[in-house]
């Protein structure tokens, strides 16, 4: 049986799927992700160098048939709800990131915010948010 993820490999996790939701990670997502991960407070105390091995578990993930649904899965296990809208917030941000968000990655965010719980109302905000921040001139 495979270790329980930790609740930062949850949240590099969720951003890893959505980068991945339309089969190509575009050059701003990826540069978004390691934006979040030196920035963020909640991402203080991760350890770096497990950034690599977070994303191939990911992927690992991402290869299985139910792969999005056991990866959802083991995210929700381990992270707190009261990160649910943080997770929520980094997966908007790498959505938005590359300045459009495809149907795709628009069906993953859906399941993100329903398997962790995430309200509309807070979704909505959230994702106006993430929308704000990727506007260009």
């Amino acid at each position: 049986m495979a270790a329980q993820m930790s609740i930062h490999s949850a949240l590099v996790h969720v951003m890893v799927l959505t980068a991945c939701a339309d089969k190509r990670v575009a050059d701003e997502e990826i540069r978004q992700m390691s934006e979040m991960v030196s920035v963020w407070p909640v991402f203080r105390s991760y350890d770096t160098d497990q950034l690599s091995a977070d994303i191939e578990s990911c992927m690992a993930f991402l290869e299985r048939e139910d792969g999005i649904e056991e990866l959802m899965q083991a995210v929700s296990d381990v992270l707190p709800a009261r990160l649910s809208e943080t997770a929520y917030a980094l997966a908007c941000d790498v959505a938005a990131a590359d300045g459009t968000a495809t149907q795709t990655e628009l069906e993953v965010l859906m399941i993100v915010r329903q398997s962790l719980g995430v309200g509309r109302l807070p979704a909505a905000a959230i994702e106006r948010g993430a929308r704000a921040r990727a506007m260009t001139l």
